[in-house]
């Protein structure tokens, strides 16, 4: 288990798809990644995972 206050990052070069192939990654600025991943996300978490973009100035 890593510490929930460090980053764990990817290349975003590196990345395409998640969520078993859903969302279509590739090419997407930081803004539209997290739009792209909150919205194929658990409808329970959806407001949460928004609230959390927006304060990080991503939404």
């Amino acid at each position: 288990m890593h510490d929930t206050r460090v980053a764990v990052t990817t290349s975003r070069n590196e990345v395409q798809y998640i969520v078993t192939g859903i969302a279509d990654l590739r090419g997407k600025c930081l803004r539209e990644r997290a739009k792209a991943l909150i919205a194929v996300s658990h409808p329970d978490f959806r407001s949460s995972l928004l609230a959390q973009a927006t304060e990080q100035d991503l939404i």
